[in-house]
């Protein structure tokens, strides 16, 4: 195919898949674009990157700066949710080049009368598109290039700076090269920022042995607050299967007042478009969800699509189920656990079209009849992939609020590609990761690759799933440093209590599963129990909220320390207006000493030039003007968290 561009466009980032699938940003986030960009010749190049919002039907452009190696880059802001596309579109700028041309030989002294008269050329063109002023000044300068009396004013006004920037704002773009567009999804800030609390309803009752209801979660909203979470989860609050329900400790056979497991969900009751009746009434979980905004929570559904033997859709739709020759349907299994209290829905039905349709009506009845707009999605991971991209679209097409966090404790590129197919966050390896190296090296993998463009991890110490073996009988200075380095290396965090703060971690021996496991069992809990975890916990969520730097996750720097027990680590806003130090002691039993290296390029000053750096958690304050600074470190507070001021 014949082809007359000059201009070849390489290597534009950010993208997915060439383009597959969409970036991601917040509203009033940058979008920082860089491409590869070369041509024939010695010819002068100009690109500009082009955008626009969904709705809009102009394209914005912002030039791109030329970098070493033939790389440019320019940046656009993203002011609205919903999608923006953008593309690079590059071409030889012969104005721009005549302009150095004759730049160049005027300073070799050389006569330019001839090329003189090629910017008229040029110029003459512009001169119905510019503004009245500069539509003045271009007849001007065709006068002077015209007349060679005027020669000495003409070279200079061929290389004059206002002539440069006429050229550079109405560009001819001849013969332009366009690479194909791209995609940004635009999200509210919660999508970034979030700090999520979970506990069982059931287990919200005051009295031993008694089912807790919503009416009494309305009672523990505030304590929730006063702790400075933004995000109240709840497992699936449906109707509780009772064939093959299971006991206490995941026992096979229920006995007499056994619960079962809430993710065994459908019985006589109804399925996913009903609430236990020992929870209460639609009209209750109206009440708690409105009650929890008035504290700035936002109530999290579970979204969990399986389905205990006696749900309706068994009876109802058994094509959406797959049966075994005995008549029998499988239950679900992830080996070695085995769900004998649930059935797995058969994706690969004939009917699966109904069946699509019925598990996207089922998310938006929850968010039409009760405003919910945050999902935690239970092992999206053995779903189609296809599946979640079409729901999620097809929700955040009525309502872009509403947010999808994917609890998939799997493999990367899975976690990954449901992050690609529009999962909003995703639970994470932050939970296994424990000393200084594995820290450092997940947090670098999740900031310093393309994973930044896309997946979004909220750090769970605990969930009600797993109870980590470091965890397992640990003090409170282990609690203590799990939370804080987890709230502040990610800007989403997320804990299952009030098992963490109140430290309630017997373990099934040689397993990360809790003994007597909420998940089974209704537990009894002192509510109004405060203790220094939950205090410090308050402390460090009121400090993400003032700290901007705080409320991202890439923008992070490790620093140098002489000791492996101490981890270091540098973060920033995007404009740097907001910079915070985390120092944190990873032993929780003896004191730890150390000196730390501060990012002094990074920080933008030199060995000598003073700062102040504030403990945000203490109130201490200290001046700082060496490159390496001493700090100390005991398991009772085992961490700073410093503002930085210049």
């Amino acid at each position: 195919m014949l082809n007359q561009k000059r201009v070849i466009i390489e290597n534009v980032l950010p993208q997915l898949d060439n383009g597959a699938f969409f970036i991601k940003r917040i509203v009033g986030q940058k979008v920082n674009v860089t491409a590869d960009i070369i041509s024939d010749g010695h010819d002068v190049m100009e690109a500009v990157v082009q955008y626009k919002y969904e709705k809009d039907k102009k394209w914005s452009e912002v030039r791109m700066n030329a970098l070493p190696n033939d790389a440019f880059e320019a940046t656009f802001s993203v002011e609205k949710q919903g999608y923006y596309s953008y593309f690079v579109e590059g071409w030889i700028d012969y104005a721009l080049n005549w302009q150095y041309g004759i730049g160049k030989k005027i300073n070799d002294n050389q006569h330019v009368k001839s090329e003189l008269l090629e910017g008229i050329e040029y110029i003459k063109p512009l001169v119905s598109k510019v503004s009245a002023s500069d539509k003045k000044y271009l007849n001007e300068v065709v006068d002077l290039f015209s007349n060679e009396a005027n020669y000495d004013k003409a070279i200079i006004e061929a290389v004059s700076d206002k002539l440069k920037t006429i050229f550079k704002e109405n560009p001819a773009k001849f013969l332009a090269n366009q690479t194909q567009e791209l995609r940004v999804y635009v999200d509210r800030q919660k999508a970034l920022f979030s700090t999520w609390y979970e506990f069982f309803p059931r287990s919200a009752s005051k009295e031993e042995g008694k089912h807790g209801t919503f009416k009494d979660c309305e009672q523990i909203l505030p304590k929730v607050a006063k702790m400075g979470f933004d995000t109240l989860y709840f497992p699936p609050v449906h109707p509780i299967g009772e064939v093959n329900r299971k006991g206490k400790n995941n026992a096979t056979d229920a006995q007499s007042g056994d619960v079962g497991s809430p993710w065994g969900i459908g019985s006589k009751y109804g399925g996913h478009k009903s609430i236990h009746p020992e929870l209460g009434t639609i009209d209750d979980f109206k009440s708690l969800v409105k009650k929890a905004k008035s504290l700035d929570i936002e109530i999290a559904m579970d979204f969990a699509l399986q389905a205990a033997p006696d749900h309706p859709y068994v009876k109802e739709f058994p094509q959406w189920f797959k049966w075994r020759p005995d008549g029998t349907v499988q239950y679900a299994e992830n080996p070695p656990k085995k769900y004998q209290d649930i059935l797995p829905i058969y994706f690969e039905s004939d009917d699966w079209k109904n069946l699509w349709k019925e598990l996207l009506d089922c998310a938006l009845f929850w968010v039409e009849e009760c405003g919910i707009r945050v999902f935690r999605v239970d092992n999206p991971h053995t779903k189609p992939f296809y599946f979640w991209g079409w729901l999620i679209a097809e929700v955040k097409k009525k309502y872009p609020n509403v947010l999808f966090l994917a609890e998939a404790f799997t493999r990367p590129k899975i976690m990954h590609e449901l992050a690609k197919q529009g999962f909003t966050q995703s639970y994470s390896y932050y939970t296994w990761r424990n000393t200084k190296a594995e820290l450092q090296e997940y947090l670098t993998e999740l900031t310093q690759t393309n994973q930044k463009e896309f997946f979004r991890p909220n750090f769970w110490p605990n969930t009600p799933d797993i109870n980590p073996f470091p965890l397992q009988g640990a003090n409170e200075s282990t609690h203590l440093q799990k939370y804080f380095l987890a709230a502040t290396l990610s800007s989403s965090v997320g804990i299952y209590g009030p098992i963490f703060e109140y430290m309630v971690s017997d373990a099934i021996p040689g397993k990360e599963e809790y003994m007597d496991s909420e998940k089974y069992q209704i537990r009894l809990w002192d509510w109004q129990k405060e203790n220094k975890i939950t205090m410090l916990i308050s402390k460090i969520n009121q400090i993400r909220k003032e700290q901007s730097s705080l409320q991202q996750t890439n923008n992070i720097e490790f620093c140098d320390t002489d000791n492996e027990q101490v981890i270091t680590y540098y973060k920033f806003d995007d404009d740097k207006e907001n910079e915070t130090l985390m120092i944190a002691s990873l032993d929780a039993y003896y004191a730890k000493q150390a000196w730390i290296k501060l990012p002094l390029k990074s920080l933008g000053i030199h060995e000598g030039q003073s700062i102040t750096v504030i403990d945000l958690i203490t109130g201490n304050s200290y001046n700082w003007d060496k490159e390496w600074n001493f700090v100390e470190l005991h398991p009772v507070l085992p961490f700073h968290l410093f503002k930085i001021q210049k």
